[in-house]
């Protein structure tokens, strides 16, 4: 059957996401935005704004690399470029080049590279020729490096033409950091340095189309090699130079100077040995390339740093006012490193002796370095990458002195994210995921008359755990703010929302600014604080703040004499936020205190729900028999085990209570699902009695949902398939539709209700390939004349590839429509296997 649908529209509202923990993986580009990987899909964000703005589905793999092209470098020649270009690389060794058209902001995969790494792309670099031709060098851990000539296309939508210049094969050592430059002297010649792992420098110099040649190895550096790049050329009196900058795991940070000598011609074709005397040897090593010779030498030693230096980046050049030259390359570099700082060095003005000026970091000991540090095109900012998939970016405010301040940047879980709810009432949304997290992501009311209204951000990361978690619930029903989590362990675990969380939420979500008095009389914990070998999140109250403060700075002016060093951990300092927090505030002072542990199950949790009321919470676990398969029921508040439901062989994979908690939906492994009935007699006992068992699909059910507005429900499975089902009066449960097989398994499913006089409402389907439907189902009350009940379905939506995820959907979430009844603008959020959760504006005209 099928039923008129109106016009349906789906817009994009936010995106979070963290980036792949790996060197390379960021690139800021001439476009003023910044791509990296998360998981298997391309990121693009806008550092103003500080939103992520799209995702780029393509690759199968973990993205390893991006590379800009114009990059950052180039921005002074970009100024007039319609089109940017995009070079992703991933753990597979495919490459795709992506076109962003800067006048509709539209993206396509212009081009996917011939596969020519037979494993991972480490490093992509490279730099525009001309507005149309582009010179790009990619290394991979199977050992080769090929350079690649590109000439794009002089209007959108049309192909590029690329060409493999040469492949080169480095040995069983790979390399894993690349830059590409001119040679100075406008000889046309381009220099390759490439870095890895036997410690040396390898430089390769060609002419435009020609063969790459090895012209000298550079050693100095103790470790492996990390990150290099060249500047563009410095004009120092007759001699033109370019300065190439290595770091490494040694912790130190090298300048080599590359100096054009002139031509073979005018030094009569060789060198004779009696020539090269001790002030030769001072001034560096004399190489050739093509027929022209250059001389390198080592410009200086930077050593500040105390731990491996990741990456390295010379200023972005700006416009020069002469116009013979067109640029001028700043004498600047930034490092960014695993000891938690970024710096930048610079040489000074009398003595020409480089110098650290400036020094950011995390002091955070969450904190655990950053993977790479990025200027923005103007110089004006720097962005780094840490190990917790964050990003750190400072500005630099100041006028006549430098003043570098922390900005707002998008935030998002490492790990796939598994589980999301919505608050009760709406007002933010709470995920959880493998990176040992749980996040509360929410709208900030933005005062500021002239702003583009709300933004979504990470406003709160309540756990932080030792175990990958699997799934929460937040409990429903009046009073403060609560939720349950389970992890890779037995035991559930009870949160609650601290004062500073609750004043934070008020002023982000609110136009007054003024508290509730009552409600900070109730809640007399402020934060939380953990300890450095536990997992449990110990309670920081209000009215013992200040002793603790006092206590703590005793303690310091003691010393840390007989106390147990490895517990000493800096205490959290809760504070009510007034501007959305940074990576360093949320890692360590939004935490909520753990009220209560369940223990009671035999194996790791795995699925968690709540009853609409806040009365019953319902966990399950992985199991391969039924007395672990069974399902537990624990009353809130009191949080006694109410109940031990047995039906299922298997992990039950999710449970849901019916819209009236009359019922609870069980789907599992063994292909079945379960319909239990729930009486809550007096005395807070519950009875419950299995009404219904019933095998549904061929494959496991990964995903199940009721229709708000009755007993209707959905489950979708392995089998790739979604079927409805209703639940009798008598408890019996018939089949009302099979939806037309879908592409992929289908793994989530959230259903909504638009009208409850018609019995309206839309079905959210997640598949494992990412992809997002949406359905519009009505269905037919059944009377005494009609035996069974009907449903009429039409596919309103299939929302396009790049809106969607990347990977596996595994959950999806409706924010409940205000009072439930004939809503036209919803709200559907979404978590998945590609480490991101959006959420989407669903309009129905």
């Amino acid at each position: 059957m099928s039923i008129n649908n109106s016009k349906t529209e789906v817009k994009r509202l936010f995106i979070g996401a963290g980036c792949n923990r790996i060197v390379n993986n960021l690139s800021w580009g001439a476009s003023d935005l910044v791509s990296f990987g998360a998981q298997n899909a391309v990121v693009i964000f806008c550092p103003k704004s500080a939103q992520i703005l799209t995702t780029l589905p393509g690759h199968k793999a973990v993205v390893n690399c991006t590379h800009w092209l114009p990059s950052n470098k180039f921005a002074f020649k970009a100024k007039q470029l319609e089109r940017h270009y995009l070079l992703s690389g991933d753990a597979d060794g495919v490459m795709i080049l992506w076109e962003l058209s800067l006048a509709d902001n539209k993206w396509r995969p212009a081009l996917q590279l011939p596969k020519s790494h037979k494993k991972g792309v480490t490093c992509i670099t490279g730099f525009m020729v001309s507005q149309t031709d582009a010179i790009f060098a990619t290394s991979s851990s199977d050992g080769t490096v090929c350079v690649w000539d590109v000439v794009f296309p002089t209007s959108f939508g049309c192909e590029c033409k690329l060409s493999c210049l040469e492949t080169l094969v480095v040995g069983s050592r790979p390399m894993v950091t690349l830059s590409l430059a001119q040679l100075p002297g406008n000889t046309g010649l381009i220099a390759l340095a490439m870095g890895g792992l036997d410690n040396k420098i390898y430089l390769y110099c060609a002419e435009r189309t020609g063969k790459f040649v090895r012209a000298c190895e550079l050693k100095g550096h103790t470790d492996w090699i990390r990150s290099l790049d060249f500047s563009l050329p410095i004009f120092s009196g007759e001699a033109d130079s370019v300065l190439l900058v290595s770091s490494s795991q040694d912790k130190g940070i090298r300048i080599w100077k590359l100096t054009f000598r002139g031509s073979l011609a005018n030094t009569e074709g060789t060198y004779k040995r009696g020539e090269i005397g001790l002030a030769s040897y001072i001034e560096g090593p004399v190489f050739v390339a093509g027929s022209f010779s250059y001389q390198i030498s080592l410009e200086s030693l930077l050593i500040g740093h105390e731990d491996w230096v990741y990456s390295v980046q010379w200023q972005p050049p700006s416009l020069a006012a002469e116009e013979e030259i067109g640029f001028y390359q700043p004498q600047s570099i930034l490092s960014a490193s695993m000891d938690k700082t970024m710096m930048i060095w610079q040489p000074e003005r009398k003595t020409g002796i480089w110098m650290n000026v400036v020094t950011v970091g995390e002091l955070s000991h969450c904190a655990l370095g950053f993977y790479g540090g990025h200027w923005s095109p103007d110089a004006r900012s720097i962005l780094a990458h840490g190990y917790g998939g964050s990003f750190h970016m400072w500005k630099n405010i100041g006028v006549s002195s430098d003043n570098w301040q922390p900005q707002k940047v998008p935030s998002g879980h490492f790990a796939a994210v598994t589980d999301i709810a919505w608050a009760r009432c709406g007002e933010y949304l709470l995920s959880a995921s493998h990176d040992q997290t749980t996040r509360i992501f929410a709208p900030w009311h933005n005062r500021d008359p002239q702003s583009d209204g709300d933004s979504w951000n990470e406003i709160a990361r309540p756990q932080v755990h030792g175990h990958d978690i699997n799934c929460a619930a937040i409990i429903q029903g009046k009073g403060n703010h609560r939720f349950v989590s389970g992890a890779e362990e037995k035991v559930a675990r009870v949160f609650e929302a601290p004062l500073s969380f609750l004043k934070t939420l008020h002023y982000a979500t609110s136009e007054q600014s003024s508290f509730p008095e009552d409600v900070q009389a109730d809640v007399q914990v402020l934060g939380a604080n953990m300890s450095a070998l536990g997992l449990s999140q110990k309670p920081i109250y209000v009215n013992v703040t200040f002793s603790l403060l006092a206590t703590h700075e005793i303690q310091e002016n003691l010393g840390n004499d007989g106390l147990d060093t490895l517990e000493s951990v800096p205490d959290a300092v809760p504070v009510a936020l007034t501007e959305p927090p940074i990576e360093d505030q949320l890692a360590w002072h939004t935490l909520w205190p753990e009220s209560h542990k369940l223990y009671g199950h035999g194996n790791e949790l795995f699925s968690l729900c709540c009853d609409h009321e806040g009365k019953l919470v319902a966990s399950s676990c992985k199991a391969q028999s039924a007395t672990v398969a069974e399902i537990w029921l624990w009353q809130v508040g009191s949080w006694k085990a109410v109940g031990r439901l047995q039906s299922h062989s298997l992990t039950v994979t999710q449970m849901e209570f019916s819209h009236d908690d009359n019922l609870l939906l069980a789907v599992s492994r063994d292909r079945q699902f379960s319909i239990f009935k729930i009486n809550r007699a007096g005395n807070d006992e519950i009875d419950y009695k299995l009404v219904a068992r019933q095998e549904a699909h061929k494959r496991i059910i990964w995903a199940c949902s009721w229709n708000p507005f009755g007993h209707e429900f959905a489950t979708g499975s392995r089998d790739k398939t979604v079927k409805i089902w209703g639940v009798e009066k008598t408890s019996s449960v018939k089949p009302l539709l099979t939806l037309p097989q879908f592409d992929s398994s289908v793994t989530a499913l959230s259903w909504v209700g638009l009208d409850r006089q018609r019995n309206d409402g839309l079905l959210a389907v997640g598949m494992e390939s990412g992809l997002l439907q949406i359905w519009s189902l009505h269905v037919e009350r059944s009377d005494d004349s009609i035996p069974t009940p009907g449903v009429a379905t039409a596919q309103i939506i299939r929302l396009d590839p790049f809106m969607c995820h990347v990977s596996a959907v595994n959950r999806l979430a409706w924010k409940n429509p205000e009072n439930n009844e004939n809503s036209t603008n919803l709200q559907l959020a979404s978590c998945g296997a590609d480490h991101c959760v959006r959420l989407y504006e669903v309009i129905v005209h």
